[in-house]
């Protein structure tokens, strides 16, 4: 690639960055609209204005300075490095609101927005002395960011090309072939589970308000609560019941909502995702019940129930608590950490490895077994069906798993290696990097307003990282640093 190739798609990847912001102060001014229509939060107006004009100039400035065509394609070594960037000047312009309004630092501020963004639900507050309409705007980061911020506001603006940006930011699955089709439907279901599930917590007797936030937040498997004690404060197994509903609705794959929706119950039937996601709270539920914990309760119902909610809340990626985690003891936050690495299932709002790679395995692995029993010369095919599409395990897709769990396994030992190193104990440091890497929520102290920074940033990094799957993250830096290099050498030999 040439230096004047690198600057013309350079010019594109810019140019897509700036169409994205020139649309981003939109989501800034729901807030604002809030604040107005609430007299009570009308002084909290001005940082949503100040940070939607800085996201705007920004995204004007490189709209109007590339002038990249519409409908220009975009290939796959530009979609992750617009992806990326789109991520991280995000998070830094959803950060300004709390850093303008006096709540948080900067650093603290970029935590807060990006544990929005990649739906974990690690907050730096105590909910119940923060404004609405700063809570509203944390939760609006949740629906959104589980839903895929590129790929909902780029619908607006790509055709085709579109394609390579919907899996660069972790789509695997068109559900049907047009890409505008795929992600109106998406917004279709996503957005009528949540206005279902707004109408249950209503029915329910949570507030309006509590209700509106905790719909967003439950189905993008986020946890962002308007409560200190989250879902727990409510102390009502109704609120529970319809908050564990969604949660699964939410660490269900789109393709399998869709098929369902569709009456494909075959493909359902022959779908391991959700077989492996049942088997693995059916074990831990009753472990935690019996083994773990069920001491700290009282009685038989108390237990299935606390340990219930944790155990989905902790495998769907959500978050949301009813019970305080410290008290457990180690080999309980052990069980709900591996719940935790596991994750919901691909194309869903959840983190983790997903239910998907791990079946994968557990395939590959029973497929090994019984090939030592037959002939050498005997040829095996696995079926492997992810919603409605039938794939075969082969070696490709046995790479892009091992690949992917090398890098979770490397990233998850270096984080609980920096958090370790502050003096908590492998309990406390597996467990807060897990629901961090693993985008989940979950805590037991570690992570909150009087942190270390060191940590602070350590859990921003892995929620990145895990939101965006490790891979495009690591093409988009090496692309960049590439392209950077060859523009050097370039210059170097025309000097």
């Amino acid at each position: 690639m040439t230096s004047m190739s690198l600057r013309e798609r350079y010019r594109v990847i810019f140019g897509y960055v700036g169409n994205l912001f020139v649309f981003f102060p939109l989501l800034l001014m729901i807030p604002v609209f809030f604040t107005l229509v609430f007299s009570e939060e009308i002084s909290h107006t001005l940082p949503f204005l100040i940070s939607a004009a800085i996201a705007f100039a920004f995204g004007f400035m490189l709209k109007t300075s590339t002038r990249v065509k519409p409908r220009t394609p975009i290939t796959p070594q530009e979609a992750p490095i617009i992806v990326v960037i789109a991520w991280i000047m995000s998070i830094v312009f959803s950060a300004l609101p709390f850093v303008f309004g006096g709540l948080l630092d900067f650093s603290r501020g970029v935590f807060e927005a990006t544990s929005g963004w990649t739906t974990t639900g690690l907050t730096m507050f105590e909910e119940e002395t923060v404004p609405r309409a700063f809570l509203l705007w944390r939760s609006l980061m949740q629906f959104f960011g589980g839903a895929g911020f590129a790929v909902i506001m780029m619908s607006a603006i790509l055709g085709p090309s579109g394609f390579n940006l919907y899996h660069a930011e972790g789509r695997v699955d068109n559900l049907v072939p047009n890409i505008r089709r795929s992600i109106n439907t998406i917004l279709l279901i996503y957005s009528s589970y949540t206005a279902a599930g707004f109408v249950m917590y209503v029915i329910a007797g949570m507030p309006w308000f509590d209700s509106l936030n905790h719909a967003l937040t439950a189905l993008a498997t986020g946890g962002f609560s308007t409560r200190n004690a989250s879902i727990g404060a409510f102390n009502s197994p109704a609120i529970e019941s319809i908050t564990i509903v969604l949660m699964v609705l939410g660490a269900t794959g789109f393709g399998v909502h869709y098929a369902f929706w569709k009456g494909n119950f075959g493909a359902l039937k022959k779908n391991g995702e959700w077989k492996t996601l049942g088997v693995l709270l059916l074990i831990a539920i009753p472990f935690l019940m019996f083994s773990a914990v069920g001491g700290l309760f009282a009685g038989f119902s108390d237990s299935f129930r606390y340990t219930t909610f944790q155990a989905v809340s902790a495998l769907t990626g959500t978050g949301f608590s009813t019970a305080d985690l410290v008290p457990w003891p180690s080999v309980g936050l052990y069980v709900l950490a591996l719940l935790m690495i596991c994750g919901g299932m691909m194309d869903s709002t959840s983190g983790g490895i997903k239910q998907y790679r791990i079946y994968v395995v557990f395939k590959f692995v029973i497929n090994e077994i019984k090939r030592m029993l037959l002939p050498r010369s005997a040829v095996t095919r696995v079926e492997i069906w992810k919603a409605e599409t039938k794939n075969y395990l082969d070696d490709l897709m046995l790479k892009e798993i091992l690949l992917v769990m090398t890098f979770y396994v490397v990233t998850l030992l270096i984080g609980v290696g920096i958090i370790s190193g502050y003096g908590y104990s492998l309990s406390f440091s597996l467990f807060e990097f897990s629901s961090a890497l693993n985008t989940v929520g979950l805590s037991v102290g570690i992570t909150g307003p009087d942190a270390p920074l060191g940590i602070i940033w350590t859990q921003t990094a892995g929620m990145f990282l895990g939101r965006l799957e490790f891979i495009v993250v690591i093409f988009a830096f090496s692309r960049f640093f590439k392209d950077a290099g060859t523009s050097l050498k370039a210059k170097k030999r025309s000097d």
